[in-house]
């Protein structure tokens, strides 16, 4: 993954938590707030009650994987934080993929085309 779409410092993922705007669904919460770049870097993180650390990477390795596949719609001028919640490393993928996409959708971070 390119270095450009990551939040890159812990400063800027606990900026978008504190001041960002969430959206919860029951295999993810997705976090947004405005920046002014011409892209849309994100984070993906995962708290100790998803789990071990075997479990936690499963769910941010799946969530990024997910979020990836959408990154060509997503419009540009969003820093992004998805956080896994217990159920993201036992979903099935297609709920997994649906979750994210209808969290994307419901932020308003899909262009036209999606």
């Amino acid at each position: 993954m390119d270095r450009r779409q990551r939040l890159a410092s812990p400063q800027d993922v606990q900026r978008v938590r504190s001041s960002g705007k969430s959206y919860a669904h029951p295999l993810a919460v997705l976090v947004t707030r405005r920046n002014d770049l011409d892209r849309s870097p994100f984070a993906v993180a995962a708290g100790r009650s998803s789990g071990g650390a075997v479990r936690r990477n499963r769910a941010k390795r799946r969530l990024r994987a997910a979020l990836r596949a959408l990154a060509p719609v997503i419009s540009p001028g969003w820093d992004i934080l998805l956080v896994a919640r217990d159920t993201t490393a036992s979903a099935a993928w297609t709920d997994l993929e649906r979750a994210v996409t209808g969290l994307c959708r419901r932020a308003g971070l899909l262009t036209d085309h999606a």
